[in-house]
């Protein structure tokens, strides 16, 4: 199980490195925003069902699901927020 942890705790390091790269290589505000919270809600998902493999206490695990339900219930409302603001702007 330790290894299955590590590995997607690893997993989830090289989703959030490769959103760092969209935020550097995509053209436009939006397009980087949408690289940005779709792979790092998903990178953040997956290092935390790592860390619930690597953490035997159930009581972990509800912290660890409360925290991938906060995850999923504001990072698309803060992206959705921001991309009409975005668009808003007249230079955007």
């Amino acid at each position: 199980m330790t290894v299955l942890g590590w590995a997607l705790v690893i997993l989830g390091a090289a989703l959030l490195a490769v959103a760092a790269l969209g935020l550097l290589r995509l053209p436009d505000a939006l397009s980087r925003q949408h690289a940005a919270t779709k792979a790092a809600t998903l990178a953040l998902g997956v290092m935390l069902a790592g860390l619930a493999v690597l953490q035997p206490s159930f009581a972990w695990w509800i912290r660890i699901g409360l925290l991938v339900l906060l995850l999923v219930l504001t990072v698309p409302v803060a992206s959705h927020a921001l991309a009409r603001a975005a668009a808003s702007r007249p230079d955007a």
